[in-house]
């Protein structure tokens, strides 16, 4: 089996996105499932770190681990914010693509609203389940 590599090529020129994603997804495997068992050094929240405070990203790293082990509670006890923004995200991009400004506009408002309030609430006492846990 021969690969025709100028079709191959013309591909790559064609959609450089398909490339560049595929290439971060491939490094974020290899981030996810070589880098962090071997080391054990994963990347810090830097305001988590400085402030003490959960950020609304806190947990995503351990959210992507529990996912690729399809451990879907888990993935949600660490950071439920994913699964609040994905739909979000899907209807935005669904509105983009049939050029609805004023529908993706409100979808990105609401996004960001939701972002912030998820932060905010994460670090209240109150809603101490929101903050990233371990489930036994």
């Amino acid at each position: 089996m021969s690969i025709n590599w100028h079709k191959f090529k013309l591909n790559i020129q064609r959609n450089p996105k398909l490339v560049w994603s595929s290439l971060l997804g491939i490094g974020g495997l290899l981030y996810l499932k070589i880098w962090l068992p071997v080391t054990q050094i994963g990347i810090p929240c830097v305001f988590h770190e400085l402030t003490g405070f959960y950020c609304p990203g806190c947990g995503m790293t351990r959210v992507a681990l529990s996912l690729l082990h399809l451990d879907l509670y888990q993935a949600f006890r660490y950071n439920p914010l994913i699964f609040l923004i994905s739909p979000l995200y899907i209807i935005y991009t669904i509105a983009n693509k049939k050029r609805l400004p004023r529908s993706s506009h409100v979808m990105l408002i609401v996004m960001l609203a939701v972002t912030l309030i998820f932060g905010l609430f994460r670090n209240i006492p109150l809603f101490v389940w929101l903050a990233p846990t371990i489930v036994p």
